[in-house]
């Protein structure tokens, strides 16, 4: 089912100086974000993602297109009606956005407080969330005494203290370091799989989306370029800007320089091979030229887990007579793309 239908949608803001040019942040953007989806939204800054965030949220107007969440168009909606939806989706920040002089406990309450949530109630869904994010011992804390993951664990805590259907995460790892990532994917996985809130991820980090993303699309100048599910953006992009993001996760054949000094340690002819889950696609290929008696060996690449899901991108040197090792290459079938490398 639908959760949130974005069409057509575009952001233009005005010239900020008499005689300047307006700018189109978001241009004629269409997307489906189902409901439980982890949705990854990709691109380089000025890209329009976090522009995109603020419109599914309501706190821009767009100027052309439609928003529908749960079927309801908020472009519509006046102000006050507008508030009430926004009750329904949470938000974290890169930069945690916490106030420093309130506790932990005091940050995680305070969208209850301004909710009007009574105040037994608001401090039993206080100690729900904080023990659910593993901070519990933390709520007399305040957020500098915390490390940046625990404070943007806290983020995923007020967030969803209104219980919403809907998390927003706007370039929320940024600040954070490889470890503390991984922490704070794997909170936010457990935010979709236990409570079943639809997640929209933005960021600029492609090893994000693979971790975290069942679906993603790629934006370039506010447009999306691409779209699709995760693990099909990765094992055949389309764009060059996905096959650039791509590039920073998988682990591709190198060019130029690289590329040539492979070639001056390895004789032979390079093949790249290109393989899905659908097959152990190494082995198959590795066996079809033991069997074939030439000589093979591994140069570069390796093998990645993209959502659970196996792709490996390897390229191999091989030397021998050219007609066995076309003839092994061509027996390989489905679920492996092999490719000679151009000289």
């Amino acid at each position: 089912m639908t959760h949130i239908r974005i069409t057509d949608v575009t952001r233009t803001y005005p010239p900020q100086r008499r005689g300047g040019a307006s700018v189109t942040a978001v241009d004629s953007v269409s997307l489906e974000i189902e409901k439980g989806d982890v949705f990854g939204v990709i691109g380089y800054s000025g890209a329009g993602k976090s522009t995109l965030v603020r419109l599914i949220n309501g706190l821009e107007p767009v100027s052309s297109g439609s928003i529908e969440i749960d079927g309801v168009d908020i472009t519509a909606l006046p102000e006050s009606k507008l508030r009430a939806v926004r009750q329904g989706i949470g938000m974290i920040f890169q930069r945690f956005n916490l106030l420093r002089s309130r506790t932990i406990r005091g940050n995680v309450a305070y969208p209850l407080e301004v909710a009007g949530v009574p105040r037994a109630q608001r401090a039993a869904r206080v100690t729900e969330l904080l023990e659910f994010v593993g901070l519990s011992d933390k709520a007399d804390a305040y957020p500098e005494q915390l490390s940046g993951g625990q404070q943007q664990r806290v983020g995923i805590a007020r967030a969803l203290a209104a219980s919403p259907a809907i998390l927003l995460a706007d370039e929320a790892t940024s600040a954070l370091d490889p470890e503390t990532t991984d922490e704070v994917l794997e909170l936010l996985a457990r935010v979709n799989r236990e409570l079943g809130v639809t997640i929209v991820v933005i960021t600029h980090e492609m090893d994000v989306i693979a971790r975290i993303a069942n679906k993603v699309a790629v934006m370039e100048s506010g447009r999306v370029v691409e779209q699709g599910a995760t693990y099909d953006v990765f094992t055949n992009p389309q764009t060059d800007t996905a096959r650039r993001f791509v590039r920073t996760v998988v682990r591709a054949l190198p060019d130029g320089d690289g590329l040539a000094a492979l070639r001056a340690q390895h004789d032979g002819r390079f093949f790249t091979i290109a393989f899905t889950d659908a097959g152990a696609g190494e082995a198959r290929v590795f066996g079809a030229l033991a069997r074939a008696g030439v000589d093979f060996q591994l140069v570069h690449g390796g093998v990645d887990d993209i959502q659970g899901r196996v792709y490996g991108l390897l390229t191999i040197a091989v030397r021998g007579d050219d007609d066995a090792i076309d003839d092994a290459l061509s027996r390989i079938g489905s679920g492996v793309t092999v490719t000679e490398v151009a000289a």
